[in-house]
């Protein structure tokens, strides 16, 4: 994954789109997610470890706003992250 750095910022700030393979079934994944707690549904007592997460992690922890639920993800098998929601198309 590049610039993890980034992705967190953007993550935090606001929306922020994943494009992963899913770990053993390599079925690929548009996952749109966040760190900012405004935008969890879910407010959990204390997020500060989760949205304090390290860019040199090797899984990342978001919280997923198509299914309203945490989620994660291995850095190592994001195709691509951009900022905002999900695109119509995705180049692969």
């Amino acid at each position: 994954m590049n610039d993890t750095q980034l992705f967190l910022d953007k993550a935090r700030e606001g929306v922020a789109t994943v494009v992963f393979k899913k770990v053993g079934t390599e079925e690929i994944r548009v996952m749109p997610c966040t760190l900012k707690p405004e935008l969890l549904n879910h407010q959990p007592n204390d997020v500060t470890e989760i949205v304090e997460q390290a860019a040199t992690n090797e899984r990342f922890v978001v919280w997923s706003l198509d299914k309203d639920a945490w989620r994660s993800f291995v850095a190592a098998n994001v195709i691509e992250w951009y900022e905002g929601y999900p695109k119509q198309t995705i180049e692969i």
